[in-house]
């Protein structure tokens, strides 16, 4: 009987053991990607260390013979001199064909025993105490000797080679040979090799005294130094090279190696994104949703997106609060919306048909009705919706309540009224008395001409009075009751409160409107007022009461800013002139001007230079200028004092 065959099953590793092969190799293979640029780094900072220590044993080779090849022509030539075979002359053409190959020597001096100068060649220089000492042991030991580098008035280090004249065993002389060392270097060093290094010269203190650096200084990464033992002098040659240490990526086979294997990180990585995502998905849809809803719960602006016919299709919470509608209500329901103020139905279809027709308003402000019939103030913002696939699926828009801003403006508006009128009361109580004895003067006529009139009608004899002896005094007296009348009235009109009544005025209307308050402030300190405005001035469209109060504020202060100059001085103008458009009016005083400390605060609100003032007059002026569209700037007088000049739109299109 035949028996199947069973298929072995393979074996399985369960659990966290199935991972230990996997993780193990990935961390192998990336501790040798991780080695593999690390050991290219270190090799290639090896080889250029050796290149640079090869290149600086070259090139003290170089310094050395060019060293030994002037020791030997002056060698020769010393031998010469000494034995009497050559003459002055000829010395002389010898040391300049040296000093001709030779650029780094600067001077060739032939001496005689008496130590005094036979044949020369290059610059004299002064000689330093190195230079003799050097000079004293070379005659001392008959062989030639260096001496140590100095710097000599600010120039480069120059060293001098001291060579005795030998005759018989007794000193015949010298040959001195000078280097420029800085020379010497630009001589024997390579350009290649200044190209890639920054050469050095340092003495035995280790103080440079003669470099080359043609690509700039070293960076200190590659270094080498190399001792050259000159007899009398010790001088070191350092090498620094210009090259920074080897990046981390060196060359493209490294780097090509570190992308395939990241290239094969990043797909094991997505394996494993990929798995696990999809373990994790429905959790995360779940945490998304709950985190949206609490988010949408959380919000205070309104939310509300609208398809292409103007439907509803998402509203949340806080627009369904701001509303007071329920969101059921809300999704799904086309124009009229029953959010909609029949006040502004029109305004609304408007707005409709623009955003049917793609021309959207990107922020307005409308009012919303709310189901209990309460009005809202609102701000939106809308912004087309795109799907997926880039088409215009919608518009969604953001709503602000704004009843909180509209009161705040409501209320800022109502302390501006205030502060106008508290400063328009301060303004009287300061010329109360001026007020005061402007009045008492027609009340004391009218009581002249009363009480005059009175004694005519009773005169002695009973005698009839006749009509026309009493009319004079009786329209004086009527005369002098409309003077104080009108003072009252104007003090009223000025002081009342009242709601800003923008009208077509005329500039020079309101500066005979105030014109006999501002002369009760100029009576004060002896103060001459003079007024001169150009013929036919434009109107302008504005409150006349703030207009007056500007002109008040700016003429009191330009009167008491001359109470302490002469009093033949004490003239206040004020000029009224068109220019641009515009009605400029100019209050100009000659009175003490305004110090650079008060002129950065002058408008600030409660800054006074005045010890009882209040601070806020100039800022209310500019406040009340703004207003009206002008603007309210000053600047110095040239003959002294200040001219404070405010500005208003002329009425277009009126003569």
């Amino acid at each position: 009987m035949n028996t199947p065959h069973t298929r072995p099953r393979p074996i399985q590793l369960a659990g966290p053991l199935r991972w230990i092969l996997p993780v193990t190799l990935v961390l192998l293979f990336l501790a040798v990607l991780l080695w593999l640029p690390l050991q290219a780094r270190q090799m290639e900072s090896n080889e250029r260390q050796e290149q640079l220590i090869a290149d600086t044993l070259w090139v003290e080779q170089a310094v050395r013979f060019e060293l030994d090849r002037n020791a030997e022509s002056a060698e020769n030539l010393a031998v010469e001199i000494a034995a009497g075979s050559i003459e002055p002359a000829a010395v002389q053409a010898r040391i300049d064909q040296m000093r001709k190959v030779a650029r780094e020597l600067t001077r060739i001096v032939w001496l005689d025993d008496a130590g005094q100068v036979r044949a020369s060649s290059g610059t004299p220089s002064a000689t330093t105490e190195d230079s003799r000492e050097a000079a004293l042991l070379a005659r001392q030991t008959g062989n030639g000797r260096y001496s140590r580098p100095a710097s000599i008035g600010g120039r480069g280090a120059q060293m001098d080679y001291h060579l005795p004249l030998m005759r018989d065993g007794f000193n015949a002389g010298s040959l001195v040979v000078s280097y420029d060392l800085d020379a010497l270097l630009d001589e024997t060093v390579p350009w290649w090799f200044a190209q890639d290094n920054a050469v050095a010269l340092l003495d035995a203190d280790d103080k440079v005294v003669a470099r080359r650096e043609s690509a700039g200084p070293g960076r200190g990464v590659y270094t080498h130094n190399r001792p050259l033992d000159l007899n009398g002098a010790e001088l070191l040659l350092a090498t620094n090279s210009v090259k920074a240490a080897p990046r981390l990526l060196p060359n493209l086979l490294v780097g090509s190696v570190v992308v395939l294997a990241l290239g094969l990180l990043a797909s094991l990585a997505a394996l494993w994104r990929d798995v696990t995502r999809r373990m994790a998905a429905e959790g995360a849809l779940r945490q998304q949703m709950a985190f949206r809803t609490a988010m949408e719960n959380s919000m205070i602006t309104g939310l509300r997106a609208r398809d292409l016919e103007g439907r509803i299709t998402y509203v949340n919470p806080a627009f369904c609060r701001m509303v007071g509608l329920p969101e059921e209500e809300l999704i799904g329901r086309a124009p009229p919306m029953q959010y909609w103020a029949p006040e502004a139905m029109g305004e609304y279809q408007q707005r409709l048909a623009e955003v049917m027709s793609g021309h959207v308003t990107p922020q307005f402000e409308t009012v919303f009705q709310r189901s209990d019939g309460q009005r809202i103030p609102v701000l939106i913002f809308e912004a087309p919706l795109i799907g997926t696939d880039g088409q215009h699926t919608g518009w969604m828009g953001s709503i602000l309540d704004i009843s909180e801003r509209k009161h705040a403006e409501e209320l800022n508006r109502q302390q501006q009224e205030k502060l106008q009128a508290s400063s328009r009361l301060a303004t009287m109580g300061e010329i109360s008395s001026m007020l005061a004895h402007e009045l008492n003067q027609p009340l004391a006529a009218i009581s002249s001409y009363t009480s005059g009139a009175l004694n005519m009608l009773s005169g002695e004899g009973g005698k009839p009075v006749d009509a026309d002896t009493l009319r004079p005094a009786l329209e004086q007296a009527g005369l002098q009751a409309q003077r104080a009348g009108q003072i009252i009235r104007s003090v009223h009109q000025f002081v009342k409160k009242r709601d800003p009544d923008r009208q077509l005025i005329e500039i020079p209307s309101v500066i005979d409107g105030v014109r006999g308050l501002m002369e009760l402030q100029a009576r004060r300190f002896y103060v001459a007022i003079q007024v001169q405005a150009e013929a036919s001035l434009p109107p302008v469209r504005a409150d006349r009461m703030m207009l007056e109060q500007v002109l008040l504020n700016l003429t009191r202060n330009g009167v008491e800013a001359m109470q302490d100059i002469a009093p033949e001085l004490r003239i206040l103008r004020i000029e009224a002139h068109a220019a641009n458009g515009r009605v400029e009016v100019s209050v100009i005083d000659n009175g003490h001007g305004i110090d650079d400390d008060v002129d950065a605060c002058l408008f600030s609100p409660f800054f006074s230079t005045k010890a009882e003032g209040m601070g806020m007059g100039l800022s209310i002026c500019r406040s009340a200028i703004e207003f009206h569209g002008g603007t309210l700037n000053h600047r110095p007088n040239p003959g002294g004092g200040t001219v404070f000049t405010f500005s208003l739109p002329a009425e277009p299109g009126v003569a």
